[in-house]
This record gives structure tokens, sequence and C-alpha cells, in this order.
């Protein structure tokens, strides 16, 4: 019988352990030279910054040390130390496989539905976090995209369609659309969890 100790081992990586598994690996900084335990922990840092939700750092009790989940340490070699594309992509990019391999395992086929709903730009704003002039930017870009049919008036207003609203969550705002990700993530996570599976919640 497989102990929680030895679970815990499996899932739970030391940051020294992290750092020699990155230099193993032939990861580097972008520059090209060698990850140090400072740059380890200030990837850290900003993991915990970005995606606090996600409960990938986690203190062993009795050393009162830290430790990383393996989704942590996927998410810093897939994400923060690729040199491939942009960091919002890369993120992006991450939950959206993350969230196929949870509903794999958990043999879920429906795919999520966000939420979204038709806007004025005035909505949108408060939607996005963005000023109006930011917003009607995003919507530009749409229409130059040759989507104008997302678009239409009612009433004086300029009112975009369910379709428009996803466009510049996948296209323009893609941080509200990551937002959207981890949190769909986190719930099938907290399914996983429920099926047994372990995560950060057994010691």
């Amino acid at each position: 019988m497989v102990s929680d100790v030895e679970i815990y081992d499996k899932i739970f990586l030391s940051y020294g352990k992290i750092l020699y598994r990155l230099n193993k690996e032939n990861i580097t900084r972008k520059d090209g030279s060698k990850i140090t335990m400072k740059d380890l922990m200030q990837a850290i840092h900003i993991m915990l910054e970005k995606h606090p939700t996600c409960r990938w750092r986690s203190e062993r009790m009795r050393s009162k040390r830290f430790y990383v989940l393996v989704e942590g340490y996927a998410w810093l070699l897939q994400v923060y130390f690729q040199k491939e594309k942009p960091q919002l992509d890369a993120d992006i990019d991450f939950f959206l496989d993350r969230i196929r391999q949870y509903k794999e395992l958990l043999k879920l086929e429906s795919n999520r539905k966000f939420g979204y709903k038709e806007m004025t730009i005035s909505e949108l704003t408060k939607y996005f976090e963005k000023s109006k002039l930011t917003v009607q930017r995003g919507i530009a870009k749409m229409l130059v995209e040759g989507y104008s049919e997302y678009k239409y008036h009612q009433d004086g207003k300029t009112v975009i369609k369910v379709e428009g609203v996803e466009w510049l969550c996948k296209n323009v705002f893609k941080r509200k659309y990551l937002e959207l990700l981890e949190q769909y993530k986190m719930e099938l996570t907290e399914k996983y969890i429920e099926a047994g599976y372990p995560y950060d919640h057994f010691f």
C-alpha cells in the first residue's frame, strides 16, 4: 500500500529538486545562462502572483519547507522558462492543455460555456476592466479581421454579439480569457480531488 508520504514525494518537488531537473534538462534563462536558485525563487514568486487559486505551492508541516506541486513545475517549464512564444500565449496554451487532460481523465465530454453574452461598449469596459478607448480599439481590430457581422447598432448604441465578445476575449483581451480558463481548470481540479486523486489535500 502506498503511503501518504510516498504520494507526497511523487507529486511535490522541493526547490532543490526542481533546480536540479531544470539544469539537467538544460533549461536556461532567456539569455542562455544557467538557472540559479535566485532565478527559480523569482519564477515561483511570479507563478504564485499570477495563479494563486491553483495552490501550486505547499508547506510540509514538520519541516517548514515549501514544495511545489508537479503541476506547478510543469507551469514553470512550459510557461515561465519557455522561449518559443509570448508568456501570456504560453499560459493560455498551458491551461487549455491542463483542461483537456483533466477532462480526459474524468471522462467529461461537454465543452465549457463561459457565459458570454451580447454587450454594449459600456458593458465591455466593465467586463474586460479596460477603458472605452481600449475596447473601441479592440472592436476595430475585430472588424479589420473581417468580423463585422459581430457588431450591430440598437437604440443608438453599439452592441457586440456573443460571438464577438468571445472573439475579443480570445484574441484581444487575453488576460480575461486566461482568468476564465483558470477558473474552469480549478473547477475540474475539485472534481479530480473528489474522484480520489491526489492534489494538495491529503496531508
